[in-house]
């Protein structure tokens, strides 16, 4: 089967799914109006290179630590509904429906956390997911399991997602032929250069420049 696979955001999403979570965290009163501060700063961090995916995770699950698991999935409905759902492209539906039409297996890798992925592939109707696995503690007032804030793994980020995806490759028999990868991010220059069918989406400076050079198809919907 052809596999469609997509970056979620800056590409599907008109934004940063972790940043709209830090957001929702503020506004539940979860954590405080400095998160959002700091959620800007590993944000330029990333922009320059220097962002760590390590700390920015334990940054973003810091204010709910407390929380278990089904607790933390009990927030998504809300989250999805009133912070992705909203910012989400209209092209990006038409696009996912175009795939589906042509038969194709649709894959969303990530850099985001898990229990966030899935929430958004769920609206999507995307059952395949590739995204930041983290481990598991137990909460000690109740014996419940939560997570600790390290990252399971390999973390599906930058030349991590190349990784992450050739071994879900090998585990589902799938294969790389005429397959796609839409992206925004020069970051994902490793796992674009992959595929058959590289696509730059609201690309950033450096990677519209790559994609330019390197006579990729670039879409932007940002100013539709």
């Amino acid at each position: 089967m052809t596999l469609a696979i997509f970056d979620l955001d800056d590409t599907l999403l008109n934004g940063d799914s972790a940043s709209l979570f830090c957001q929702f965290l503020v506004d539940q009163q979860l954590a405080s109006a400095a998160m959002l501060q700091q959620d800007q700063a590993f944000n330029t961090q990333y922009l320059a290179g220097t962002y760590s995916i390590t700390a920015y995770i334990r940054f973003m699950l810091a204010p709910i630590s407390h929380l278990s698991q089904a607790e933390i999935t009990a927030l998504m409905a809300g989250f999805v509904r009133d912070y992705i759902v909203p910012n989400i492209y209209p092209q990006a539906y038409e696009l996912l429906v175009l795939q589906r039409a042509q038969n194709k297996r649709i894959l969303l890798v990530s850099a985001t956390v898990e229990f966030i992925v899935t929430a958004v592939a769920q609206h999507l109707k995307i059952d395949d997911v590739l995204a930041i696995e983290l481990e598991s503690q137990t909460i000690k007032n109740n014996n419940s399991l939560g997570f600790s804030g390290d990252i399971s793994g390999v973390p599906s980020f930058r030349e991590g997602k190349v990784t992450r995806l050739l071994a879900w490759l090998e585990q589902t028999g799938e294969g790389l032929e005429q397959a796609s990868f839409y992206s925004d991010s020069n970051n994902d220059l490793a796992l674009l250069q992959l595929v058959e069918h590289p696509i730059a989406v609201n690309p950033e400076l450096l990677l519209r420049q790559h994609a330019i050079a390197q006579g990729w198809s670039i879409i932007d919907w940002r100013n539709a």
